[in-house]
């Protein structure tokens, strides 16, 4: 059998430097903790060749003494524990005492310090894990440390770096997490002598987080912050129309430390669901403070995993509160050189001023003033004849609303590319009906080249919004024009309805009477047979009829103008979509999403102006009209400052 030896301290610092020293990024995280915790009020961090060639961090901390150095760069050597109830209650960055053993053992180290007391500092230089003499230098107040030829003696480590660049990359990412959690930090950052960061103290959070990710980000931050027992939780989370194709730009840090949490993560994901497109990943900054003896820091060699006592409550802290900020938040899309930001829009009533609207007469008037002077103008022109002129009143307008192309009245079902806007009496009837959806009467076109009912504003007394290419929504507001997306905005509507009545169990379902066959994949049968409870929920009841054939006894009333074999196949391909068993609340929400979008009325179909105002009225009704169920705007805003610019009158 095989003996059992006892592995010489060489290899036993390799092993520890193969779970620490990752790449040059590593050793830029594990120096710049320990220049935080010596004091430090500066940190200028150099790196040459991506850092496999030169890492360099000079602070102006404490300093280390002379007969201290030797201990300094030996395996398990700190001054920051002392007792192993001590890991109980960390509050260092650094705590192992096995950082600089480990980078000197896999490179060449040469480590200068002098505390504030002595006259002259001293220095020691350790070459692949064999350290020399201590001896004295000069240096100013403070540490510098340099990291020569990283992994010279480890060639299989050292073949595994990638370029120069990629390896910058990694080491500005471990920069930043540090320069984040320390904005009272001066914090340099250099790379063949040219300057990556220069990040002067500050005393606000939002200058750090700007001078690093640039201000367009930072003007589009919210901030949260909640106070549950012992912990609290604040920061910032960037406006929805901040997203990137990856989860690196959200910053978690727990009592000053960087720290990576699936739990906390998902819980940024499900408080931005339906507010970011699918793939895309929210932005955020958060500190959380806790004591230190409610968290195990000491779970993973580079310290970026902890375990929490109580991870439960912490989840529902961090999703209550960013959940509740963002209802009290008006998340808009505001369009601007440069960036996004917030604002808040209230839509506003053609020809109605700000201060008339208290007054309920006023916009009638208004509107009914605007009508007379546009036939007026047109009369005089020639363009008007008396016939028309009649034929545009209210009245005949109302009348001829009556009926549609073919001179029948249309029915009282809506059909499904045109969902019911308007409001609805007692007995279930529309109160208006609207005429059947024909092609636009091609007018003559005016000076400016284009149509005449392009250029005229609705024919209604009160209308909120004007439609444009059949597919946008034109509004004033106080502080701009909003352009509202008619197909997002009435998808989030019906989605919030349609949520509220599967929560309440109210969803109305049309029962067919004679059972529709539809011939399935054994896969998409077995699905839909597994989920009959589920697909129920949604007003789609099934059965089998033998083989791989399900027969569909009901759906819901407001996709009425769908084949059931075609609403079937669509919630049966997104119950198999993931490959594997859907999470309940999760497919639910995205069959809900279907719906919406399948009910919504499209882009291209044509709105009556009073359909256009209802779908406006709406949006105050929803909760989160700001963005449809699957994240994309329902809205973007053009503030009065921009449009002024963009017409050069400022």
């Amino acid at each position: 059998m095989p003996l059992i030896r006892q592995l010489s301290p060489s290899v036993v610092n390799k092993i520890a430097a193969g779970e620490v020293i990752e790449r040059p990024a590593s050793v830029v995280k594990e120096l710049l903790e320990n220049a935080v915790d010596a004091g430090a009020t500066r940190i200028d961090v150099t790196v040459g060749q991506g850092g496999a060639e030169l890492v360099r961090v000079v602070d102006n901390g404490c300093g280390i003494s002379a007969e201290q150095l030797p201990l300094a760069v030996a395996p398990h050597a700190t001054s920051k524990i002392s007792e192993a109830d001590d890991l109980f209650r960390i509050g260092s960055l650094g705590f192992r005492g096995e950082a600089l053993a480990s980078i000197a053992e896999v490179s060449r180290l040469v480590l200068r310090s002098r505390p504030a007391d002595a006259e002259a500092g001293a220095e020691i230089v350790v070459s692949g894990g064999h350290a020399e003499a201590v001896a004295p230098c000069g240096c100013p107040v403070g540490t510098a440390i340099e990291v020569h030829n990283l992994f010279f003696n480890t060639p299989v480590r050292r073949k595994f770096l990638r370029t120069a660049q990629t390896e910058l990359g990694h080491a500005s990412e471990a920069f930043t997490r540090v320069a984040l959690a320390f904005p009272q930090i001066h914090f340099t950052l250099r790379h063949q002598d040219k300057t990556v960061y220069d990040l002067p103290p500050v005393e606000a959070w939002t200058e750090r987080i700007a001078a690093v990710f640039g201000g367009d980000l930072a003007d589009a931050l919210i901030a949260v912050e909640s106070v549950e027992g012992e912990v609290r939780l604040t920061g910032y989370a960037a406006h929805p129309s901040q997203t990137r194709s990856h989860p690196k730009m959200q910053y978690v840090l727990l009592n000053g430390r960087a720290i990576r949490d699936r739990a906390l993560q998902h819980a940024l994901s499900e408080a931005y669901r339906g507010l970011v497109l699918t793939g895309r990943y929210p932005i955020a900054f958060l500190r959380i403070e806790m004591p230190p003896e409610t968290v195990d820091v000491n779970v993973h060699p580079t310290k970026l995993e902890v375990r929490f006592a109580d991870s439960g409550r912490l989840y529902s802290q961090l999703l209550g509160t960013l959940r509740t900020k963002f209802l009290t938040v008006d998340l808009n899309t505001k369009l601007r050189p440069g960036g996004a930001g917030i604002i808040g829009l209230q839509p506003k009533v053609w020809g109605q001023d700000a201060d008339s609207s208290s007054d309920p007469n006023f916009a009638v008037d208004e509107g009914q003033s605007l009508r007379q002077r546009q036939e007026l103008v047109a009369w005089a022109k020639g363009e008007l004849s008396e016939q028309e002129a009649e034929s545009n009143s209210p009245d005949s307008i109302a009348k001829n609303q009556e009926f549609d192309a073919g001179g029948r009245k249309p029915l009282e079902l809506v059909r499904i590319d045109r969902p019911a806007l308007l409001p609805t009496k007692s007995n279930g009837t529309s109160e208006h009906t609207s005429p059947a959806k024909t092609e636009p009467e091609q007018s003559p076109t005016a000076i400016t080249g284009l149509p005449e009912h392009r250029l005229r504003f609705p024919e209604t007394a009160a209308v909120p919004a004007m439609q444009v290419h059949n597919r946008y929504l034109i509004a004033e507001s106080d502080d701009g024009v909003i352009v509202i997306d008619q197909h997002a905005l009435h998808e989030r509507v019906l989605y919030e309805q349609l949520r509220e009545r599967v929560l309440a169990g109210a969803l109305e379902t049309q029962r067919l009477l004679v059972p529709e066959a539809v011939d399935l994949s054994p896969a998409e049968a077995g699905a839909a047979l597994t989920n009959r409870e589920l697909l129920a929920k949604l007003g789609v009841e099934v059965a089998p009829f033998g083989g791989d054939t399900i027969l569909v006894t009901s759906y819901p009333a407001m996709l009425a103008n769908f084949r059931p074999a075609e609403v079937l196949q669509d919630l049966v391909a997104r119950l198999l979509a993931e490959g594997k068993e859907p999470d309940r609340r999760d497919m639910v929400d995205e069959l809900l999403h279907m719906i919406a979008c399948k009910a919504a009325i499209k882009a291209g179909d044509r709105l009556s102006p009073e359909e256009v105002a209802a779908l406006v009225e709406m949006r105050h009704l929803a909760q989160d009209s700001h963005h449809c169920p699957h994240g994309r705007p329902t809205a973007l805003v053009f503030t009065r400052e921009e449009l002024d610019r963009q017409f050069l009158r400022t």
